[in-house]
Order: structure tokens, then sequence, then C-alpha cells
């Protein structure tokens, strides 16, 4: 474990016992044939389904997988901040534990990092004219997709591209710098990440994705949408108190 790993993947997981094995799958043989050390941090929030034992055998079978039990369900925000700032790779993914953006993304993103030395960030974009939206989601989900992006429109936050989508790359400098000073635990952490990334300076670029909607969300219509609004109109203010220096 002294060696650090070049690529770092974080999968948050709750209640993903029917869509994990298969992803865990493929994300081994993925990891397999890089050709490049790495690390695939599963973080499991407290499931009802097995979820976490499921994750722990496929781990105990594999050397650079590990799952990590967070005991608590907070939130995917929650999640991906665990894992965010317990990866130790060059570069560090978190993806959807349904691979809605299918991995064959990872190797363009990587090239992109070779290629781009300044580009601290990438996002993958589903409305970027050269992405593929293979399956689609349902028309409500589209629906509040349109109205959360006017939204963001509304507090100043377009140029934060499509925030929701689970696919999202960063080097570890960037990481650890953002992901130390983001709080928010539900569905808007996506907006308080990107945020802080663009307040601290870093260089964000999005880039074209393929997309194939699982139909098993985990977002809850009513609740989660309003707890995403209620986050999103006070994410700024939140940003501004996170990166204020500490009173003397």
């Amino acid at each position: 474990m002294s060696e650090i790993p070049y690529l770092s993947i974080v999968v948050p997981a709750y209640n993903e016992a029917r869509r994990l094995p298969p992803a865990l799958e493929k994300l081994a043989a993925f990891c397999r044939d890089l050709g490049r050390s790495y690390e695939v941090l599963v973080i499991v929030e407290r499931s009802t389904d097995g979820t976490l034992e499921i994750a722990a055998r496929f781990a105990a079978q594999q050397a650079h997988f590990q799952a990590v039990d967070n005991a608590v369900q907070r939130g995917k925000g929650f999640a991906v901040r665990s894992g965010m700032l317990r990866a130790r790779g060059e570069l560090v993914f978190y993806m959807d534990a349904d691979l809605s953006v299918p991995l064959a993304a990872v190797p363009e993103f990587l090239a992109r990092f070779e290629t781009a030395p300044r580009a601290d960030v990438l996002l993958g974009n589903r409305q970027h004219v050269m992405s593929r939206i293979t399956r689609r989601q349902s028309w409500l989900r589209r629906t509040m997709g349109q109205t959360f992006n006017r939204i963001l429109k509304t507090c100043a936050l377009a140029s934060l591209h499509d925030t929701q989508c689970g696919f999202k790359a960063f080097r570890r400098e960037a990481a650890h710098a953002i992901f130390s000073r983001q709080t928010l635990d539900g569905f808007a952490f996506d907006v308080e990440v990107l945020l802080l990334a663009e307040r601290l300076g870093y260089k964000i670029a999005d880039l074209p994705v393929e997309w194939l909607n699982s139909g098993e969300s985990k977002v809850r219509i009513l609740h989660d949408s309003l707890a995403m609004l209620r986050d999103t109109l006070r994410v700024r203010r939140l940003v501004e108190k996170n990166l204020a220096p500490p009173p003397r």
C-alpha cells in the first residue's frame, strides 16, 4: 500500500446489491487491462440489502479494491467526499455504481490529463454536442433536470455546465483541496464541488460522454428535489464561508 497509484476510482454505493456485482466485475477487468497502478474504493453507506457484504467479499479477492463501511446513510455527497479524501491516486475519478457513463470514457479522460497538463478537473457533460445519449432518462427526470438547470441560471451558476453527471475526474491536489472544504451531503454536492473548484482557481474542462441511464435511480423525486433546491440556493454563501480564513 506504500506505492502511490496512478489512478483512484471512487464508487459510492447505497442499496446496490443488484447493480454492484456486475459493475465490480467490469471495473476489475478494465483496471487489469489498464497497464497502470490503481485502486478502487467502494464507499458503502449503511444499506439494507447486503451491499457492504458484497463489496467486502469482492475486495477480499482483489488486491487493489477496498470496501469502506461508512456505517451511516448521510447521502451521496458524504459518501463521495469520504472516498475522495481517502484516495491516493495521482488522478482521482468518482463515478456512479450503475456505470451510466461506460468505463471506455476513463482512457479518454486520462489522455486529456496527459495532453492538457494545466487541466485540474474534468467533467462528463451530457449536453456536450459530441455526447451520445444511448439510453435516455424518463420524461419526469428530464424535466427535473431542466428545471434544476434553470435554477442554476437564476443563481448565476450556469457556468458549471452539467453538474449532475456522475462522472468527474481530478488531479490529486485539486481533489483534496476541494473535498477537504466540501460539506453538503445530498445530491447538490456536485454544485458545491464545482463552485469550490472555480473559486480555488482550478482549471476546469468538460468532455463528451456516452450516457446509459439506469432506471433504478436512488433519487426520491419530491424529497431530494426539495433538498437540492434548498442546498443550491445557499451553496454560494456556504462556499464563501468554507473558503474564509479562520478567525485570528
